[in-house]
């Protein structure tokens, strides 16, 4: 059994580097007091990197990997170096029970193919996904999945996936019964794929599970905060994410514009400045990141590659409450149920 104190971390993942993997850590130690950190990668660096951060020397130890995924590097090349690299490193440790979960900023696809490969998916999961936390209008924040780990889906990976998902959510957001919907192009039940419109007959029938299905939502409705948890094909997750992070750095930057564009402008945006700053701290990606891979048999999660030292925190702070509530074992238990309810 994995030591549910311990997290591991590549240090060495991430456009930002070191400095900013280290101070990550060192403020998600202020917030989670109990945790303790395995930091992986280059042991002379990382010791040198500690120097700044004593508070956090005393409550982590180093794990030397030699080597690091390159963000270009393909799965399959990766695969054959994961025992050398920080990435590869870190979620061994998950594997050998040293750390209850593993944080990499690294490339995402060398990390769900080395996951996938170490962890290997739970009893009941044919796929695992990889879900995040997106901002909405409402009180909770939205659970999406998958986003990019599966191109290509069944109609049992998309029920799978809500099963997970809904866990996630109770998890996460403390919901008792999380209200689900599937992706689609449109609300109606005619609408869609046929493995979409399969899903949604095998979840309407699926009232011994703790979610409430709610049908369809469509992308323009993602953020209303009407649902707790949507579920997608890994390519259109994948497309609604970035359309989305985009589309939040475009009215940053319009505003951002707008604001400098006279002097007027520039009293106006004094006058706004506290309307604007919550503005900005609900579209600031560093805010709502951490996405983790569900269906392995341990936690894995992904931080932005571009995550800086709050981004990282909050990635870490992710994992760190998903060990408290022991989230695996919950999903496992809700798809035992969900299989049972089915046979």
């Amino acid at each position: 059994m994995a030591d549910s104190s311990w997290i591991a971390v590549d240090a060495m993942g991430g456009d930002e580097g070191l400095a900013v993997m280290l101070a990550g850590v060192a403020r998600a130690r202020h917030q989670f007091e109990e945790m303790k950190f395995l930091l992986v990668g280059d042991e002379a660096a990382i010791r040198d990197g500690l120097k700044r951060h004593p508070n956090l020397s005393q409550n982590a130890e180093i794990v030397h990997a030699p080597d690091v995924i390159s963000g270009d590097e393909k799965a399959g090349q990766a695969l054959r170096r994961a025992k050398t690299t920080s990435m590869g490193v870190a979620i061994d440790c998950v594997k050998q029970g040293r750390a209850a979960a593993a944080v990499s900023a690294g490339n995402t696809g060398a990390l769900m193919a080395m996951a996938k490969l170490a962890l290997r998916t739970m009893p009941g999961i044919d796929r695992p996904a990889l879900a995040a936390l997106l901002p909405t209008l409402g009180e909770n924040d939205l659970v999406m999945l998958d986003l990019g780990a599966n191109t290509e889906v069944e109609t049992k990976n998309l029920v799978q996936f809500a099963v997970m998902g809904a866990a996630y959510a109770r998890v996460t957001m403390d919901l008792e019964s999380p209200r689900v919907a599937l992706l689609n192009i449109g609300s109606e039940d005619q609408k869609g794929t046929e493995e979409i419109r399969d899903a949604a007959a095998v979840l309407r029938n699926a009232s011994h599970l703790p979610m409430t299905f709610t049908g369809f939502v469509e992308g323009d409705r993602l953020s209303r905060g009407a649902h707790d948890v949507v579920v997608c094909d890994g390519f259109s997750g994948n497309i609604a994410l970035k359309t989305a992070e985009g589309t939040a750095r475009f009215v940053a930057d319009l505003l951002k514009r707008a604001f400098t564009s006279s002097i007027r402008s520039k009293i106006g945006f004094l006058i706004s400045r506290p309307a604007t700053q919550l503005l900005r701290d609900r579209l600031d990606p560093n805010n709502h990141n951490g996405a983790v891979f569900l269906g392995l048999n341990g936690l894995v999660l992904k931080s932005h590659g571009g995550a800086n030292e709050l981004g990282v925190a909050t990635a870490i702070g992710v994992a760190a409450k998903m060990v408290r509530a022991d989230l695996t074992r919950r999903i496992a238990e809700d798809l035992r149920n969900f299989e049972r309810q089915a046979a």
